[in-house]
């Protein structure tokens, strides 16, 4: 099995560290990551100036762009054979609810289910590492239970996981579960520069506003892994039927606006 690791924390995170420590015994697994933090970049590619990746000491590579643009230059030039898996984080705090759709932990697992290739995204509900390589241990689990099921290495998945800072032993099994929603962020910070002109800090992102049983937000809650299959596509299906009586009536009126005047 050849994995390929990424994350938004940057190759230093003991996130990452910890994640390449508890699969490389299993795996041929090979680390490209951002040079620094670029947590909340989503799926951004640098299109604009040139990307340089270095080796560090540990045998990483780490790139000057943001976690998509690792796992694309990977897959599409830097490594000459393709992996079964892409496996971004542990990041550090959790990715629920609306997060996913500002995270760069899974733009960057996105990225390698762009290219074909299944992904998992791993994430930490709290901050500061607490419990660290019990996570790593879930992760390294999930990892070879999907292997073991013949799902690595075939066609493309996407999962965002999030796993509760608890010691291995209390960790609860994995849940499958819908994404939650949060409230809308807190206010901007607003500070002064020493030029005396006025900065913005985005404010911290809203607590949880759809938590009910089943979303990744109660699972964690109550101590379980929270998993999440998730999906490229954005069309709001559900109402298509309605959009399709309205683009109908603004055709009517294009039609009508372009129709040449009758003469009296």
């Amino acid at each position: 099995m050849k994995i390929l690791i990424s994350n938004d924390d940057g190759y230093q995170a003991p996130g990452i560290v910890a994640l390449y420590e508890a699969l490389r015994d299993v795996a041929d697994v090979e680390v490209v990551a951002p040079e620094q933090n670029n947590s909340a970049k989503s799926n951004a590619l640098t299109l604009h100036s040139p990307l340089y990746v270095h080796h560090a000491s540990n045998g990483f590579r780490y790139v000057n762009g943001t976690p998509a643009d690792c796992v694309h230059i990977a897959l599409s030039g830097l490594l000459d054979y393709r992996p079964d898996l892409i496996v971004s984080g542990i990041n550090n705090g959790a990715n629920m609810g609306d997060d996913t759709i500002y995270s760069g932990t899974v733009g960057a697992a996105m990225e390698g289910y762009l290219f074909g290739i299944p992904a998992i995204a791993f994430s930490q509900v709290e901050r500061d590492w607490v419990h660290l390589e019990s996570a790593a241990r879930k992760a390294r689990e999930l990892v070879l239970q999907m292997s073991r099921q013949k799902l690595v290495g075939t066609k493309p998945w996407l999962l965002n996981v999030n796993i509760p800072n608890r010691p291995f032993d209390e960790i609860g099994h994995i849940k499958l579960c819908r994404l939650g929603r949060r409230h809308a962020a807190e206010a901007v910070i607003k500070q002064v520069s020493p030029r005396g002109e006025t900065m913005y800090w985005i404010g911290a992102a809203g607590a949880a506003m759809d938590d009910a049983e089943g979303t990744d937000f109660h699972a964690t809650s109550q101590g379980f892994v929270s998993m999440t299959p998730l999906k490229v596509d954005l069309t709001d299906h559900h109402h298509l039927g309605y959009w399709a009586q309205t683009a109908s009536r603004l055709a009517e009126q294009d039609q009508g606006a372009a129709a040449p005047d009758q003469p009296n």
